[in-house]
């Protein structure tokens, strides 16, 4: 799960639904409450014990350690490669997440319905919102704490959602290659001071990782839940603006790619775009060699 949401395209919430444990996942998340939260901290509190005992058997806390320990080891280092892929190899790295998200809306698509007004309506919706986010607009969010925070909750949201990455909504947000490469600077950091490096970057870089991270739990108890119960009250039209999403968010690959060129002192060019269009079909057959072994784009709706 967690190399899925390192990389846009597949996310971590298809590879829980073909390993079998999506349900239990959703049923883990959606247990976490503040009361239950409170109990825990207050555990070590004389005759507080047993409550703390329950509530962290009530939100199946040894399985989200385990799976949370995977996750953060796959994404720390998969987002290493990645950055390093960005900032040296733009078109290449670029062109394979459009490949990816191409090949996901498609395959996703292929499963929603989008058959009356309501659903056109709210795939038009996602389809404009991801496409203006994925341009200029994300460049005016710039990389403050706040705006952090909020990356965070939003791309937690994520977890949930079959077919949508955090990567995905974090590029659609235009925070994806600052949070990768804050993270591989905090763990650079972190390996310096093991070998007598100075404290100042750890707590630079890791006040953006923290601020991330607070921002992931408060989505936990209001985006996750809010997309929990649009997808009970209204599936297939809420399905239908997130695939759009994925469609509008294709725009951010390209924008992505221009702008690190533009930074390397390069441009589009023939070979350029030869490139980008090569990594580009290598993501999407992935994506549909997984589709066709696995079935992720098997998602139904009645709503």
């Amino acid at each position: 799960m967690g190399a899925a949401d390192a990389v846009p395209g597949v996310s971590g919430g298809t590879i829980a639904l073909v390993t079998g444990i999506y349900e239990r996942l959703i049923a883990a998340i959606t247990a976490v409450s503040p009361a239950r939260i409170r109990a825990v901290l207050f555990g070590f509190l004389p005759g507080r014990r047993e409550d703390a005992v329950d509530a962290l058997r009530a939100v199946d806390a040894g399985f989200l350690l385990v799976l949370g320990a995977g996750i953060l080891t796959a994404i720390v280092t998969i987002t290493r490669v990645v950055h390093v892929g960005i900032q040296d190899f733009p078109v290449l790295t670029f062109g394979f997440f459009f490949g990816l998200i191409a090949a996901s809306a498609w395959v996703l698509f292929s499963e929603v319905a989008v058959d009356t007004l309501p659903r056109a309506a709210a795939a038009v919706a996602g389809f404009v919102l991801a496409f203006v986010v994925s341009g200029q607009a994300a460049a005016t969010l710039g990389d403050g704490l706040p705006v952090t925070v909020a990356a965070g909750a939003i791309a937690v949201s994520a977890m949930i959602l079959p077919g949508i990455s955090g990567s995905l909504l974090l590029i659609i947000l235009g925070q994806y290659e600052y949070m990768t490469g804050t993270l591989s600077a905090f763990v650079d950091a972190l390996l310096a001071l093991a070998t007598g490096g100075p404290t100042a970057p750890i707590w630079e870089h890791g006040a953006v990782v923290v601020a991330f991270v607070a921002g992931a739990f408060v989505g936990l108890f209001t985006i996750a839940h809010a997309v929990r119960a649009a997808l009970e009250r209204a599936r297939t039209a809420t399905l239908a603006f997130l695939v759009a999403l994925i469609v509008g968010a294709l725009r951010a690959p390209v924008a992505r790619t221009g702008g690190q060129l533009a930074e390397l002192g390069r441009s589009w060019t023939p070979t350029a775009i030869a490139a980008f269009v090569a990594a580009a079909v290598v993501g999407a057959v992935l994506v549909v060699l997984l589709d066709h072994y696995t079935g992720i784009g098997e998602i139904d709706g009645d709503a």
